[in-house]
């Protein structure tokens, strides 16, 4: 199994919408690294939810790969892909940039390496890490 992160502003779709809907396509990306990260996600893969662009950006949240990649149809032209994504759980203890940033473990994330990629896989070490810092 792997590990992703995806990033969303939240107020654009946050958290509290995938767990209100359940589930989601998770459309509209443009990026063609990003876009070999949704082609690559498998059913069942973990994906960390990642607020961007607020005023506590964080790991807010975790949901699962339900279906893998298809056709996005959000894409006018182009070969572009999504995902569908179903709600884990919300963390009552997001983990911040700023703790991210601040933890030796999670220094070679590309969440921080490549910071405005909003696709990007995570290891394994990194996604135990983010894990425990949310209880």
């Amino acid at each position: 199994m792997n590990h992703w992160l995806v990033k969303s502003e939240e107020d654009t779709y946050g958290i509290d919408h995938l767990k209100r809907d359940k589930k989601t396509d998770w459309t509209g990306v443009r990026n063609f690294a990003a876009r070999l990260h949704l082609r690559a996600m498998q059913v069942g893969d973990d994906v960390l939810f990642y607020h961007s662009m607020s005023k506590n950006n964080g790991v807010v949240g975790l949901a699962k790969v339900l279906k893998t990649a298809f056709a996005d149809p959000t894409a006018g032209e182009g070969d572009w892909s999504a995902v569908e994504l179903k709600f884990v759980k919300k963390f009552s203890k997001p983990v911040t940039l700023a703790q991210i940033k601040a933890t030796p473990a999670l220094s070679e994330m590309k969440l921080l390496k490549i910071g405005r990629l909003s696709v990007s896989p995570v290891t394994d070490k990194e996604f135990e890490t983010i894990l425990s810092m949310t209880e």
